[in-house]
């Protein structure tokens, strides 16, 4: 195939533009539709903490490494069965789910200043907790809780989360459901009302 060379009026030789490069949006996480309502919608105050790692303690035992994952638990299921009780004629959870989870956390002391800085962030502090525990740890000890519940029938039920994340409690009145002491923001919606489809 013959190229032919591109001028301008004068006659002075051009570069052929570059071919457009066409980049695909990544599929966003389903949300919600903005105007519906949650199946279930519960606010669990307490230090929220890890399911997963589990640790040999002899004669084919295994336990928790968190000591913290049984209170935590214990948490989510009191406050889900308050919620759940509130709801006049709720009826255990079926069909598939998109589940929202935002988890606050107090920030440790070393995040502040001393002196006539005390109470001001430091310009170190981190903007969000990314250390342990990890995020999906806690979706783990959260979803399970839920079932021990009765939320719902299984937490295979969840197909997609919407809003899930780590924030510390100075985010809160800030950053959209962040709690002003630690704990978990817990939704549930309906996953055939959005872009999810079973």
């Amino acid at each position: 195939m013959e190229t032919v060379p591109l001028f301008d009026l004068t006659g002075t030789p051009v570069l052929a533009p570059a071919p457009a490069v066409v980049v695909e949006p990544v599929a966003a996480a389903p949300a919600p539709p903005p105007k519906a309502k949650p199946l279930f919608e519960v606010i669990v105050r307490g230090l929220p903490a890890p399911q997963g790692s589990k640790r040999h303690v002899g004669g084919g035992r295994m336990i928790e490494s968190s000591k913290n994952v049984t209170p935590w638990r214990g948490s989510v299921t009191t406050y889900a069965v308050q919620a759940r009780q509130r709801r006049r004629g709720f009826v255990k959870l079926t069909e598939p789910l998109i589940a929202d989870m935002v988890f606050a956390f107090d920030r440790p002391k070393g995040h502040f200043g001393t002196g006539r800085n005390a109470g001001k962030l430091r310009p170190s502090a981190p903007r969000r907790p990314h250390g342990v525990p990890d995020l999906s740890k806690l979706v783990r000890s959260t979803e399970d809780a839920l079932k021990t519940a009765g939320i719902y029938q299984d937490d295979a039920l969840i197909v997609a989360f919407g809003q899930v994340g780590k924030w510390f409690t100075t985010d809160h009145g800030t950053v959209p459901d962040v709690l002003d002491s630690p704990g978990c923001l817990i939704r549930l919606w309906p996953a055939e009302s959005s872009a999810v489809s079973g």
